[in-house]
């Protein structure tokens, strides 16, 4: 699957000879020659990444910037004409990945390999994110983003809800540590106010026996009287 690339920069000339060079890159390209085409364009076809001209006409560089970090966290790659520091730090002040000087030996050579550089640390950086989302704790593995649960690698039978999710992930994230029926109603009913703490006795018991269809031996989940819950 081809990355798009979203290239803004008033000059005609560098739109053509940097759409050629990276379509050959096997990138599929939408230019812009101002800023206001590329935020109606970006929206409706939301690139990977953007490589954004900083002096143009009506709106430049950074306030086109600006206004694409209100809805999105794509990487950004500033061209800008003049080397120098200014530019440069109010720049990665604002938060652009990267910049490349267009002066008079511009180098497209050098921007390629920065966008490819620029895809990738982003690309390690999604599948990191993804990993601090799968949490295992001895024979239990949770993947937080999908709700789905794993006991002795094998998933349970029955799927647990959302809620029973919640409560679960809430007790391993600190194991051994107790957890009151109103720490767990907090998690598990954040925006319902009238919710009977018993209900979370409940749910407690149909995790347990969700497990146990699988590992009739499941006793992880330790009841402590008048107290509340804890993973052991």
């Amino acid at each position: 699957m081809k990355h798009l690339i979203a290239l803004v920069d008033d000059d005609r000339n560098i739109l053509i000879s940097l759409e050629e060079l990276l379509k050959k890159e096997e990138f599929e390209i939408h230019t812009y020659s101002d800023g206001q085409s590329a935020l109606i364009g970006m929206s409706r076809y939301p690139p990977e990444l953007a490589v954004i001209d900083i002096k143009m006409p009506k709106m430049d560089g950074y306030e086109l910037f600006k206004k694409i970090r209100e809805k999105t966290e794509i990487p950004v790659i500033f061209l800008t004409s003049k080397d120098q520091e200014a530019d440069r730090l109010r720049g990665l002040m604002h938060g652009v990945d990267s910049y490349v000087t267009k002066s008079g030996n511009f180098s497209k050579e050098i921007l390629i390999e920065t966008i490819k550089n620029t895809l990738n640390r982003k690309n390690i950086e999604n599948e990191n994110s993804e990993k601090k989302q799968i949490i295992i704790l001895g024979n239990l593995r949770l993947d937080c983003l999908r709700y789905e649960c794993e006991w002795k690698e094998k998933s349970l039978l029955e799927p647990l809800t959302t809620t029973e999710f919640k409560i679960i992930k809430e007790l391993v994230e600190r194991p051994g540590i107790v957890k009151s029926r109103d720490r767990l109603m907090e998690i598990a009913y954040r925006d319902e106010l009238d919710v009977d703490d018993r209900t979370i006795d409940s749910h407690i018991k149909r995790i347990r026996k969700k497990f146990r269809k699988i590992d009739p031996e499941f006793k992880s989940i330790n009841t402590l009287y008048g107290s509340g819950y804890k993973w052991k």
